[in-house]
């Protein structure tokens, strides 16, 4: 089977802009959650979010581009042309046909949807603008991206919720390792940090409501109380290694194995045995031929919610055991939940990460949880120069479980 690289990657966080910001400041432990500003959120009894506060549309995307957008395409076109030059690839060096898309997100144009069905309700379907369904819908990240990148091959969608990105990966991992295509831009994006964004999921008690930025998002501790909703995307450029090398791309990391499985459970509980989350792990290191002991690191999915943290750390019990050495972080201490872009800034940092032998910390963890007895990063053990392999989990309301496995290169 071909073997699979990663020749480019692109990041907007709530925590950076730009693959290098997002990156530098991650594994500094910096946290970008911060006071919702984009609307008064007090009478949704949310304080915080994850807010992108350093967007320019016009920078990247371009101004009049940026106008028959939603502010999730805006962000998947940002993070897929920064991947792509890093990457190097153009149509002098790959095929079109050789070029595909697969990007997702969790929900789509919300922003969209919120105003237009507000300017319905208030001046009628008239007023509706022509460009609300092409700007909503959830597919058009990757439409968007396919266009600018001129990519022929396959160009599709996948939501998962908050697997998406990592499914998105993964599928394009498959795509180019079973030979249907060269090279594949993969990722997800979500910009739902806004009036019915906070709302919906401060309905289903599952956000926190804690105040100080510094305190609302604390994965693996006994006192998280719900995640923080974040925004933003991420973008990986992967490539067989014959057209990588035969182009002279710089290589950054590997992708050497994925698993997907479903709970088959609860529509927004995860199984609380961890059963298919441990399954998606087995399968990802199955496939990348390794041994669980070979894992150095696991990017959790770690959400900060009491269901969520728990589960996971019993199903990373399961496939490592507990006396396991494997060192586990959830990033979303700093950048909230980011639902359909989670995967893919996590699978960014992860790459990052084991390419630079330093392991993004555990942020906001002060009291680990009896419930979770796994080995977090902290600043004694966060240099890991020898690191070679390494998971990123993402878990989905429906059951969606999905994980990534990467090893370093060089």
């Amino acid at each position: 089977m071909t073997r699979v690289v990663i020749t480019g990657m692109g990041a907007i966080a709530p925590n950076g802009n730009g693959l290098n910001n997002f990156v530098n400041n991650t594994l500094a432990g910096k946290v970008g959650i911060k006071k919702i500003t984009k609307f008064d959120a007090e009478p949704t009894g949310i304080a915080v979010a994850g807010e992108v506060d350093d967007f320019d549309p016009k920078a990247v995307v371009g101004k009049k581009a940026a106008r028959r957008m939603d502010l999730y395409s805006q962000y998947a076109v940002q993070t897929a042309i920064e991947a792509l030059e890093m990457a190097g690839i153009n149509e002098e060096n790959t095929k079109p046909e050789d070029l595909g898309v697969i990007y997702g997100s969790g929900i789509g144009g919300l922003t969209t949807i919120q105003e237009q069905i507000i300017k319905m309700h208030d001046k009628g379907p008239k007023r509706v603008s022509p460009m609300f369904v092409p700007m909503a819908i959830a597919n058009m990240a990757a439409g968007n991206i396919a266009i600018r990148a001129n990519a022929q091959n396959i160009c599709t969608s996948i939501v998962t919720a908050c697997a998406t990105g990592t499914n998105s990966i993964g599928e394009a991992y498959r795509q180019i390792k079973e030979g249907r295509a060269q090279a594949m831009i993969a990722g997800g994006s979500e910009a739902s940090v806004n009036e019915i964004g906070i709302s919906g999921f401060a309905s289903l008690n599952a956000l926190s409501t804690t105040t100080d930025p510094l305190k609302a998002s604390k994965p693996f501790d006994r006192d998280r109380n719900g995640f923080v909703l974040g925004e933003g995307g991420g973008a990986l450029i992967l490539e067989s290694l014959g057209h990588a090398q035969e182009r002279g791309a710089k290589i950054i990391g590997e992708v050497v194995g994925y698993g997907a499985t479903g709970d088959a459970y609860h529509i927004t509980a995860p199984d609380p045995e961890g059963k298919g989350a441990a399954r998606a792990m087995q399968q990802a290191i199955d496939e990348a031929g390794i041994k669980p002991e070979d894992v150095d690191y696991i990017n959790a999915h770690g959400t900060a919610t009491h269901a969520n943290d728990s589960g996971e750390a019993l199903a990373i019990n399961k496939v490592f055991g507990k006396e396991s050495k494997v060192l586990v972080s959830s990033t979303k201490g700093m950048t909230g939940h980011l639902l359909g872009a989670a995967g893919a800034i996590e699978a960014v940092i992860t790459v990052a990460a084991l390419q630079q032998g330093k392991l993004p910390m555990n942020v906001g963890c002060e009291n680990q949880d009896e419930e979770c007895q796994v080995n977090l990063v902290n600043k004694d053990n966060q240099d890991m120069p020898t690191a070679q392999y390494a998971l990123s989990n993402s878990f989905g309301f429906g059951g969606h479980n999905a994980v990534l496995a990467f090893r370093k290169w060089g």
